[in-house]
C-alpha cells in the first residue's frame, strides 16, 4: 500500500489535504476536536517518508508531554528512525542553543537554569542587601511575577511595575531596584531563569549571524503547535529559523487563544498571512468529539466575534439533543440543579469523571462545593484546592474565626503573620503574652497586644485593631460581610497585592465571597457550615477509589485542552461570564467570547448552561442578572430553555 493509499485510510479529506501539503509557508487553523495531534504527526511521517532527515525538522509545543506523545506516534507511523527529529518546547529549544554558543552573548556554557525557588531565594537576598527584607513589600513571588509580565510582554520594566502596583501604596522605585539588581546578581552568577532561555536564544539568534545561518540552514522544515498561544519572542525566534527555507507550517485555532494574561498574543496568528503573503490556508473543520447540536451553539457563539478566521464546526456525530440554558433562582438554587442533573446522569450510567462543571472564576463554584461536599458527591477541584482551602481566603477567615472564638490559636497565629516582621516564633510569643486567648471584647487585651508588637507592626495592626471596635456596633444581620469588607479596605488589600502573583483573581474571590456571606445572618453560623463542610470534605478524601472517579470542577481556563461527555457552565450570566472586570480591558469582549467557545466545547454529548436570576450583594440587597450576551446571540432553536421551578 503507497503512502498516500495509506493515509487516505486514517485521514478524513481536510487532514489529508494539510499532511500533503507542498513546500512553503502553511497556516493550518484546526478547530476543537478536529484532530490537530493527527494531522501534526502524520505531516512529520510524510516528510520523512520522502527522504526528510528527521534532525532537519524542528517541532515546537508547548509542553514536554505534547512533544512526547508527537514523537511515540510519529515513530509508530515511521520507525525508529524519527528518534533524530528536533522536537521540545521553545525553552528546551533555547536551552540547545545557548548550551553550544553561551559564550558569544557572555554567558558560560555551564550556566545554571533557574527554577522558581531559586529565582526567590535570589530575590529575597537582594530584599536584604536594599534593607526592604521585613518591611511591608511585595513579596519576592509577587515581583517574580511582574517581571515575567514584563518580559513575555516585551514591556518596559518600569511599565510593568506601574500595570501591577500603580493603585497601591506600593513604592515603585523600590521596586525596580530589587528587580534591577536581581538581573545582575542573575548574570554575576552564570544564571538564567526560564524567561531568560528565551530572551537570550533570540538575542544569540539576532546578534550573531554565524548561528542563525546555521539552525536556518539546517531546520529544513519548522512545525508549531498551538501557534495561537505563542508570545512575541516565541513567534519572532520562528520567524527566524524558518528564514531560510520558509517551509513553516504553524497549527492553531485562533477561537481558543484565551491566555493574554500570561503574555500569549493572538496577533501572532492573526497577522501570518500579512507576513507571510504565499503561505497556503488549510482549515480542519471536522469535529470528531461533540454532537451536532453542541457544534451549532458554538458556531453561533464565535460568529460574533469579527477579527478571526472563520470555521464551521462540523460534527461526526448523529444528532442527539439540544443544550440547555437553564434559568434558575440564585447560586443555591443553582447548586441544587447541578447535583440533581449529575445524580441522574451517573444513575444512568455516567462515572462522576465523565462530568465536569465550568465556570470563568473560581467564586462561581462557591456554592457548589459546599452543597456537593454535604451531598456526598465526590469531586474534585482541577486547580488543586477547594474554595476555603485557598491562601487568600483562609486568610480572611482568619480575622472572622478570632472574633468569633477568642481561643482559636491557628487563627491569631495566621492574622498575626500577615503583619510586617511577624513569623511564626513571633506570633507563638504573643499568643503566650495573651495567656492562651485574645477576646476582641476586652479593651485590655488589645492593648496588651499593641504593646507586644514589634514597632514595624503595630502600624499595620492598629488598622486591623480599629475593625474591633466598629465590630462591637455593628449590624448583626450583615455582620459577616461587612467585616470581611472592612478588613479588605482597612489592610488586606494592600497586603493582597503584596503577597500574592494573581491579585485580581484573588480580590474577585472575596468579593465573591462577601455576596455569599450575605446569606448569613450571622458570624457563627458561618464559622459553622464552613467547618462541617471542610470536616465532610476530609471524610470523603479519605475514602477508597475518591481520585478515581470523581466530578471534575475546573476554570474554563484550566479545562482548555480537556473533554467530558457532560459538561454544566455556571453563571452564564452578563457580568459574570463574560466577566465584567475583563469587559473593561482592550479586547476583552473578543476574548471572553473565545473563553466560552472553549467552554462549549468542552462537552461531548450534554451541555447545561446555567443562569441564576438573582445574586446577593455583600450589603445583603439583591442584583438582578440578565444572561450572558454570548447566550443572546444564540438563536433560539440551538437552545431549549428551561425555566427551572423555584423550588424551596
Amino acid at each position: 500500500m503507497s503512502e498516500k493509499t495509506s493515509f487516505e485510510h486514517d485521514l478524513n479529506a481536510e487532514q489529508l489535504a494539510t499532511v500533503l501539503a507542498p513546500d512553503g509557508p502553511l497556516l493550518v487553523l484546526a478547530a476543537a476536536g478536529t484532530g490537530k495531534t493527527r494531522t501534526l504527526t502524520y505531516r512529520v511521517a510524510h516528510l520523512v517518508g520522502r527522504g526528510v532527515e528527521p534532525q532537519r525538522i524542528l517541532l515546537l509545543t508547548f509542553t514536554n508531554k505534547a512533544a512526547r506523545e508527537m514523537l511515540e506516534r510519529s515513530r509508530l507511523l515511521v520507525g525508529p528512525e524519527v528518534s533524530g527529529l528536533w522536537s521540545g518546547t521553545f525553552h528546551h529549544l533555547a536551552n540547545r542553543f545557548l548550551r553550544r554558543y553561551a559564550q558569544l552573548i557572555d554567558y558560560q556554557a555551564d550556566f545554571t537554569i533557574f527554577d522558581r525557588d531559586d529565582s526567590i531565594s535570589l530575590i529575597r537576598e537582594c530584599l536584604r542587601e536594599l534593607k526592604l527584607a521585613g518591611k511591608q513589600f511585595p513579596k519576592p513571588e509577587v515581583l517574580m511575577a511582574a517581571l515575567s509580565v514584563a518580559v513575555n510582554r516585551r514591556q518596559e520594566l518600569a511599565e510593568a511595575v506601574d500595570a501591577c502596583f500603580g493603585e497601591h501604596t506600593v513604592n515603585a522605585e523600590d521596586v525596580l531596584r530589587v528587580l534591577n539588581m536581581y538581573r545582575k546578581k542573575k548574570k554575576s552568577q552564570n544564571a538564567m531563569d526560564f524567561d531568560d532561555l528565551l530572551v537570550n536564544a533570540l538575542t544569540l539568534l539576532r546578534e550573531h549571524k554565524s548561528v542563525l545561518e546555521k539552525y536556518q540552514e539546517q531546520f529544513l522544515y519548522v512545525m508549531v503547535d498551538e501557534y495561537q498561544d505563542t508570545n512575541l519572542i516565541q513567534s519572532d525566534m520562528v520567524d527566524l529559523l524558518a528564514g531560510r527555507h520558509r517551509n513553516l507550517m504553524v497549527v492553531g485555532d485562533d477561537f481558543q487563544s484565551i491566555y493574554s494574561w500570561r503574555g500569549a498574543d493572538y496577533r501572532n496568528i492573526l497577522t501570518f498571512p500579512k507576513r507571510y503573503p504565499d503561505a497556503r490556508e488549510f482549515k480542519l473543520e471536522v469535529n470528531y468529539r461533540s454532537v451536532p447540536e453542541i457544534l451549532a451553539l458554538a458556531n453561533a457563539c464565535m460568529a460574533g466575534n469579527p477579527r478571526q478566521f472563520q470555521k464551521t464546526l462540523r460534527s461526526t456525530r448523529a444528532a442527539h439533543r439540544k443544550p440547555v440554558f437553564a434559568v434558575l433562582r440564585d447560586g443555591d438554587h443553582q447548586a441544587r440543579y447541578v447535583i440533581e442533573q449529575v445524580k441522574r446522569l451517573h444513575g444512568s450510567g455516567l462515572a462522576w469523571r465523565d462530568m465536569a462543571v465550568l465556570y470563568r472564576a473560581h467564586y462561581h463554584a462557591l456554592e457548589l462545593q459546599l452543597a456537593l461536599s454535604r451531598e456526598r458527591i465526590p469531586f474534585v477541584v482541577m486547580s488543586g484546592l477547594r474554595f476555603f482551602e485557598q491562601a487568600h481566603v483562609k486568610d480572611v477567615c482568619a480575622l472572622l474565626r478570632i472574633i468569633h472564638n477568642g481561643r482559636d490559636e491557628l487563627a491569631f497565629k495566621r492574622l498575626l503573620a500577615m503583619l510586617p516582621g511577624i513569623g511564626d516564633k513571633t506570633a507563638a510569643k504573643l499568643w503566650q503574652t495573651l495567656a492562651g486567648g485574645f477576646d476582641v471584647r476586652q479593651s485590655s487585651q488589645r492593648e496588651a497586644l499593641l504593646k507586644a508588637l514589634p514597632a514595624n507592626a503595630k502600624t499595620a495592626w492598629k488598622k486591623i485593631d480599629d475593625l474591633f471596635t466598629a465590630h462591637q456596633a455593628a449590624d448583626a444581620a450583615h455582620e459577616p460581610a461587612n467585616l470581611v469588607l472592612g478588613f479588605i479596605n482597612a489592610f488586606y488589600d494592600e497586603y493582597l497585592v503584596e503577597t500574592y502573583e494573581d491579585y485580581d483573581r484573588r480580590l474577585e474571590d472575596l468579593q465573591g465571597m462577601m455576596s455569599f456571606l450575605a446569606e448569613f445572618e450571622s458570624l457563627e453560623e458561618f464559622i459553622n457550615e464552613v467547618a462541617l463542610v471542610t470536616n465532610l470534605e476530609a471524610d470523603m478524601d479519605r475514602m477508597d477509589g475518591i481520585t478515581a472517579d470523581c466530578l471534575r470542577l475546573s476554570t474554563v481556563h484550566q479545562a482548555k485542552g480537556l473533554e467530558w461527555r457532560a459538561v454544566f457552565i455556571l453563571w452564564a450570566a452578563e457580568g459574570m461570564f463574560p466577566s465584567g472586570r475583563s469587559l473593561k480591558e482592550a479586547g476583552g469582549d473578543e476574548e471572553e467570547r473565545r473563553l466560552f467557545y472553549v467552554a462549549v466545547t468542552r462537552a461531548k454529548d450534554d451541555l447545561h448552561l446555567c443562569m441564576p436570576s438573582v445574586r446577593r450583594n455583600p450589603d445583603g440587597g439583591v442584583m438582578f442578572l440578565s444572561p450572558s450576551r454570548f447566550l443572546l446571540e444564540i438563536p433560539p432553536d440551538n437552545l431549549k430553555t428551561e425555566q427551572i421551578g423555584f423550588i424551596a
